[in-house]
């Protein structure tokens, strides 16, 4: 079964944390506290074990190595991830009991949380960010693959077409370059170790009259041929080798015919008689194939040294040389064609752009509805975040292409588009009653960005399949008067994911399922972080020092206990409506 909620992470020496152990459960968790207690240092510990780039300044003073352990719900048994990080800039990973990379701590941990901070409500105002987001709306990933594919296969055509365009001179010049090698190579017939062959025929010629002399003895030994070819006394007193080892056979046979006990050793002289008449054949093959003429060898000179100037320009043997000369010959082929492939890469270019511009059209009429249900969603979400209706629009637009960049038609209109389609996404707000809508990054408030990143993540949620949620003072900018509904939008998103929150809102925190108060002290000298679950009457206090601070009073602790008792209100409310 694949890993689910946080169940626990425990820090140990990070930073101001000597020891820290947090439990979670399921629903909605808010962590409080003062400032520079160390909450936003709890979300820098889950990073760590999500694979996140781990700085070495965070280790305690004083310990060589902080240790970050979360714990994740599975079945049989929960899923173990570690993160050790040293003074000395080492870090170390382990899931379950196995070393692992960061990278791979971030790749099986990484699924499993998202955290959301004021950087990522910064990247709402990216209309790529916008535009990604409406795609995740619309379940457009089999469109997006189609165009970035359609495309790539077009840009590819064009990189190819593009090598093509070569100067007149410039192609001639190269063309009779490559008609001359590969003639050069073709006239010269090589064929694969020649070079090697004319190296060892010439070698044996320089030795020519010692390896004579040397055969002749050898064909003398074993035949007696030389004797008997000059009348010499050899050749008059009786054979060589081959003729007395006949006369030894035949007279061991004709004893064998006596005693069988030589039928052996007849067997083997007649086998050395065999032997000795192919000996005698192959000496004599070697003395006639001798090269004795001056001729002949300068021939053999001057052929070496033909392919030696061939292995200098084309490679280093014949083997090489001959490839070559193929790749010589094709190219020209090629080039000779230059002008009919160039031909061919137009027309495919057009069909390919033209199905880039029907691939684009397609997910543009996907976008166009998706926008309008999105836009719908997230305005409801923030009607309940306080804003009025019809406060969020979703705007899809296509851009004139420029006169030197590549367009497609679409609708009649020649636009722009890259490998996400021809779209441009544009979200914008409309907060104030009369005032026309205009993009987030224009018009948009601290607080109002918060509301809106929210409510959006609010909307995906149901398509999200992220087990954990992490708000880092998702709630910067918000006054009181919207932190209540902030409070119930988290709630309501934490009955599909954990979520947890890092708040300074007491509204917002009112509406949690868990609440944990984290807080520094000083032991021994030190000061250290602690963090402690707390009950509703802990909980109330916590809620006041929020509300009014530490002097906060009887009246303090009276409007903490209204915000709690409204916020289980309102969630009966909801759960009777059930």
């Amino acid at each position: 079964m694949s890993a689910g909620h946080l169940l626990s992470m425990t820090v140990t020496d990070l930073a101001l944390m000597d020891r820290v152990q947090l439990g979670l459960g399921e629903g909605f968790t808010v962590i409080t506290g003062e400032t520079g207690a160390g909450k936003s240092l709890l979300i820098d510990a889950l990073g760590l074990v999500l694979g996140v780039r781990a700085d070495p300044g965070l280790v305690r003073h004083g310990a060589s190595t902080a240790r970050v352990e979360a714990l994740f719900d599975r079945v049989p048994e929960p899923l173990i991830a570690v993160r050790e990080l040293s003074t000395g800039g080492r870090s170390t990973a382990r899931l379950d009991d196995d070393a692992v990379t960061a990278a791979a701590l971030a790749e099986q941990i990484g699924p499993l949380v998202e955290v959301h901070g004021q950087h990522d409500q910064q990247r709402l105002l990216d209309d790529r960010r916008q535009r990604d987001l409406l795609d995740a709306f619309g379940g457009h990933d089999a469109a997006r693959s189609d165009i970035a594919t359609a495309v790539d296969r077009w840009r590819a055509n064009r990189s190819a077409l593009a090598e093509l365009a070569i100067d007149p001179r410039e192609l001639a010049r190269r063309l009779a370059i490559l008609e001359h090698e590969a003639a050069e190579i073709a006239a010269a017939r090589l064929h694969p170790g020649e070079a090697a062959d004319l190296r060892a025929r010439l070698s044996a010629a320089q030795h020519a009259e010692a390896i004579a002399r040397g055969s002749a003895a050898i064909r003398e030994a074993l035949a007696g041929e030389i004797a008997r070819e000059r009348g010499g006394r050899a050749g008059r007193e009786g054979g060589g080798a081959r003729e007395a080892t006949g006369i030894a056979a035949r007279e061991a046979r004709n004893i064998a015919q006596l005693d069988p006990r030589f039928a052996a050793v007849a067997e083997r002289l007649a086998g050395l008689e065999a032997e000795l008449a192919d000996v005698a054949g192959d000496i004599r093959g070697l003395i006639e194939d001798l090269d004795h003429d001056p001729a002949a060898l300068a021939a053999m000179h001057e052929r070496l040294s033909l392919i030696y100037s061939l292995q200098g320009r084309y490679g280093d043997d014949e083997e090489a040389i001959l490839a070559y000369g193929a790749r010589a010959r094709e190219e020209a082929e090629r080039l000779l064609g230059l002008d009919d492939e160039r031909e061919g890469r137009v027309a495919e270019g057009a069909v390919l752009l033209s199905d880039v511009g029907r691939t684009a059209g397609r997910l543009s009429d996907l976008r166009s509805v998706a926008a309008a249900g999105l836009s719908a969603s997230v305005g409801q979400a923030l009607e309940g975040l306080g804003f009025g209706p019809d406060v969020f629009q979703i705007a899809v637009g296509r851009r004139p292409a420029l006169a030197d960049e590549p367009a497609v038609e679409v609708d009649g209109d020649a636009v722009a588009f890259d490998a996400t389609g021809i779209d441009e996404v544009a979200f914008q707000l409309a907060p104030n009653p009369g005032e026309p809508a205009r993009p987030l990054a224009k018009i948009a408030s601290g607080g109002e960005l918060s509301r809106v990143a929210l409510a959006i993540k609010q909307v995906l949620a149901a398509a999200d399949a992220t087990p954990v949620l992490v708000f880092d003072e998702i709630d910067a900018g918000i006054g009181g008067r919207s932190a209540d509904p902030v409070g119930r939008s988290l709630w309501t998103l934490a009955r599909d994911h954990q979520v947890l929150c890092v708040t300074h809102l007491p509204q917002i925190a009112a509406h949690a399922d868990a609440h944990f108060q984290i807080s520094k002290r000083e032991r021994d000298g030190r000061t250290i972080t602690e963090i402690r679950p707390l009950d509703r009457e802990g909980r109330i206090v916590e809620l006041a020092h929020m509300l009014g601070g530490a002097n906060g009073g009887a009246a303090a602790l009276a409007g903490a206990g209204d915000l709690l008792d409204r916020a289980e209100a309102w969630r009966g409310a909801l759960a009777a409506a059930s």
